[in-house]
């Protein structure tokens, strides 16, 4: 990964999780909620067979990196990321832990249900 600093934090991003409401069916239902707010630096992804296949139906794939944190360490694929400026929707599609351990790296994709 290419080096970081805090200069490209750009972004702010709210990171929620869905909050577990039993529905009285056995089922856990809810809206989601903001956990906490971050500052992030966004890679938009280019190229390859699959990244174009999820450009024509209409997905929009980056690479969310955050800095490591006891909060951040919390985010999994269930959560979802919200672009403070314009409210763009981001669901989480996997997680990776930088081995410096300063970084997380979050492969997300908008335009899909999260």
């Amino acid at each position: 990964m290419a080096e970081l600093d805090a200069g490209d934090l750009y972004y702010r991003i709210h990171c929620q999780k869905r909050a577990a409401v039993d529905d009285g069916y056995g089922n856990t239902v809810g809206d989601f909620e903001t956990q906490f707010t971050v500052r992030a630096a966004y890679r938009h992804l280019r190229g390859g067979e699959t990244v174009i296949a999820s450009r024509l139906e209409n997905k929009h794939p980056v690479l969310i990196t955050v800095r490591a944190s006891a909060q951040t360490r919390q985010i999994s694929a269930d959560w979802r990321l919200v672009d403070a400026r314009d409210g763009t929707e981001w669901a989480v599609r996997d997680v990776t832990h930088e081995t410096d351990r300063q970084w997380i790296a979050l492969l997300c994709e908008s335009g899909v249900a999260a």
